[in-house]
């Protein structure tokens, strides 16, 4: 039986977090350190990202696991499995979905081809990717330096809404599972729930 979630305790004057988004991602440096934007000190919102070195989406699924087996979710927290298309095969990927449908504050998050993706929309509209080179190449156009590390002060709030919308708009009609479609990402619907959070 999970345990209760421990109260975070903040110092008087200071709020208290109102509610947790737990993140098991794919990859150990990128997604932490993006996501690491939404942890303002001033927040009601806390995301949490599960790392491993383990890379493979049953890995990400089963870290998930373990850590919702250790650590109750209250009713308004969620959990969301963060993984890119790669080469991963289809079989692997429902094992995801299928473990996404079975709560309502539980989410998958795909992007095809990679997470990159999902950073180049902050920047542009992403059309015309025809590999994973080519969005890693057009990435490092906005941030040259980009080497699976982030610096996040060079994304900003607005460049995050503009992103979620190219996204959204890429995404249409909306996928029921995940994006099949090469040059297309749901990472939008987890950004949009925190955003709403907060």
């Amino acid at each position: 039986m999970p345990t209760r979630r421990r109260d975070f305790r903040r110092p008087l004057g200071k709020r208290r977090y109102r509610k947790l988004f737990v993140i098991a991602t794919e990859g150990v440096k990128t997604e932490p350190q993006y996501f690491a934007i939404f942890n303002d000190r001033d927040s009601v919102v806390h995301v949490k990202c599960l790392r491993s070195k383990h890379h493979s989406p049953t890995q990400v699924l089963k870290r998930m696991e373990d850590r919702l087996g250790e650590e109750a979710l209250k009713k308004s927290d969620e959990a969301w499995l963060v993984v890119d298309k790669d080469q991963w095969k289809d079989e692997e990927l429902k094992q995801l979905h299928k473990w996404s449908q079975g709560a309502d504050n539980y989410g998958f998050a795909l992007s095809n081809p990679r997470f990159e993706y999902w950073l180049l929309l902050h920047f542009e509209d992403g059309t015309q990717i025809g590999s994973s080179r080519e969005c890693a190449t057009r990435l490092k156009r906005h941030l040259p330096d980009y080497d699976k590390n982030i610096d996040i002060r060079k994304i900003t709030p607005d460049m995050i809404q503009d992103a979620v919308r190219r996204a959204r708009v890429r995404d249409n009609p909306p996928c029921a599972d995940w994006p099949r479609k090469f040059g297309s990402t749901t990472v939008y619907k987890l950004v949009e729930n925190i955003l709403n959070s907060t």
